[in-house]
């Protein structure tokens, strides 16, 4: 007689339910100490020793139906099945995805144990998160009363069908094994992915807006309060700015003017603006860079909603890719809308005192002089340094996010403000320190005109230009300054980006 594949419940251990960090069907990353059984009796024969390494095993070979030592998708849906586990084509390719380290289509033994070690964790930390209570079970209220403090407001009704959907025994409620059985060979639908989600780019405004935009719920969408964060966001990097504007104009008077023969120091720099225009000429063109802030900020929200819908995707959170896709566009467009203001700026920082009466003048000036075209001066190596800073700045934030999660969250997978300001500054700096060299040629086209006898050169030519006189840190002039703003930009642009808030009456996510 042949023998009946176990359900995916059986291949995990059962006992102690209520306590999800006992239950683990994994070895422990450090060496437990012994185990104190739940009641008189053996202790479990599932929990400890090589058994674990054995039921891993058995899941895989059920899964690897074709037995050639990798999980692919067809492996993955017919061997789902003999366990009773019915997902859909596109969850299952996300699940290969997901833990596919070496790109071949498949998952080795060595890679499967990774994602569902990696992926049982913030399962764990996710079910935490709703239990409320802390007795071990989830029942619709926490449901309710966890996506309520993330701005996704649902019905009960609704927040009973979630629980169906998991509820194996019919009491409404749902402990730890019933969680991680319908979640564990599952790509973290709905509540997990917006639990585990990190926003963080609303705060941060280090005077580059080249991150990618901040995701919205549907329900902050419904009632309005998207735009009160946009406001509030606009608020804070307004103050932001106005705060470090000095250091902004000293970062692009040295990417003009500073050479190897033209040595430009921090306390140099500052003396020549003061000794050439007094005290005020330290913010100059700081005016514009604080108007274009709502502009840009409203077309790149409109742009990135609506790539979202074009590229197909209706999810409350988009995957990375995605994201870096969307939002690489969406700061495109919102560049090319605004890019004659960041001309200007460029022009009323490098201006002499007395040289422009406002910012209306000095487009006059630039457009008499030079036509149309001199206002999108630089514009090609401005789009192509948004790839590589949003990029980076995403990379870096998903790893340290991931990091943090893998080593210090317990309880919780909310990481505090400290860590989400710590995250993001880092990902931020070595988002720009990858596309510095494009914002630095780019800030020269846009003053080749204000050096007189200079050549105008194309951005190749510019590039080359530099590296053969000054050497590769010829690219990275005015860099000590720029990195010298980050801290207090983003300390001070979150600190009223806070009161903002509460101001406008903006909840907290």
């Amino acid at each position: 007689m042949q023998q009946q594949p176990p359900l995916l419940g059986d291949v995990f251990c059962q006992c102690r339910s209520a306590e999800p960090e006992d239950s683990s069907p994994f070895p422990p990353s450090k060496p437990p100490g012994p185990r104190q059984p739940a009641a008189p009796g053996p202790s479990c024969d599932i929990c400890g020793g090589p058994e674990q390494e054995h039921r891993l095993k058995v899941l895989f070979q059920i899964l690897d139906v074709n037995q050639d030592g990798g999980i692919c998708v067809n492996d993955l849906t017919i061997g789902l099945k003999k366990l009773g586990v019915h997902r859909t084509e596109l969850e299952l390719k996300k699940i290969v995805k997901a833990g596919d380290k070496d790109l071949d289509g498949q998952l080795d033994f060595e890679e499967f144990v990774h994602y569902l070690r990696d992926h049982e964790k913030k399962l764990r930390l996710v079910f935490k998160s709703l239990d409320k209570k802390n007795d071990g079970h989830i029942d619709s209220q926490e449901i309710m009363q966890s996506l309520r403090d993330l701005g996704v407001n649902i019905s009960e009704e609704q927040a009973e069908k979630i629980l169906r959907s998991m509820d194996k025994n019919g009491t409404m409620t749902i402990d730890w094994n019933e969680w991680r059985d319908y979640h564990l060979l599952h790509p973290a639908g709905n509540i997990p992915e917006i639990i585990l989600y990190w926003k963080h780019s609303t705060i941060f405004d280090v005077g580059e807006s080249l991150t990618v935009p901040d995701e919205f719920t549907a329900e902050e969408k419904k009632t309005g309060m998207w735009w009160r964060h946009l406001v509030a966001g606009g608020g804070a990097g307004a103050v932001s700015r106005t705060c470090t504007a000095p250091l902004d104009r000293l970062k692009v008077l040295m990417q003009v003017h500073a050479s190897k023969s033209n040595s430009m120091h921090i306390s140099g720099g500052f003396t020549q603006m003061i000794r050439e225009g007094g005290v005020r000429s330290l913010w100059r063109g700081n005016g514009i860079n604080v108007i274009k802030i709502g502009p840009e900020s409203a077309i790149k929200f409109m742009a990135y909603e609506k790539i979202k819908r074009l590229i197909g995707s209706n999810q409350e959170t988009l995957g990375i890719a995605e994201r870096l896709v969307a939002g690489s566009l969406a700061g495109v467009i919102a560049q090319s809308s605004i890019y004659p203001m960041e001309v200007l700026k460029t022009r009323l920082a490098l201006r002499k005192t007395g040289q422009f009466s406002g910012i209306l003048d000095c487009a006059k000036h630039i457009f008499k002089r030079e036509g149309g075209a001199a206002f999108y001066k630089g514009y090609v190596p401005n789009m192509l340094g948004i790839i590589p800073y949003a990029g980076i700045d995403l990379a870096v934030y998903e790893t340290l996010k991931n990091s943090w999660l893998q080593r210090f969250a317990t309880d919780s997978a909310d990481p505090g403000v400290f860590v989400l300001l710590a995250c993001g500054t880092t990902s931020s700096t070595c988002g720009q320190l990858a596309s510095y060299p494009l914002a630095l040629v780019r800030t020269r086209m846009q003053a080749q005109a204000t050096l007189e006898g200079g050549p105008q050169m194309s951005m190749t030519g510019l590039f080359k230009h530099i590296v053969k006189t000054e050497g590769a840190t010829g690219l990275y002039r005015g860099l000590a300054p720029n990195f010298m703003k980050v801290i207090p930009s983003v300390s001070i642009s979150y600190v009223v980006y806070e009161h903002l808030k509460i101001y406008l009456g903006v909840q907290s996510r």
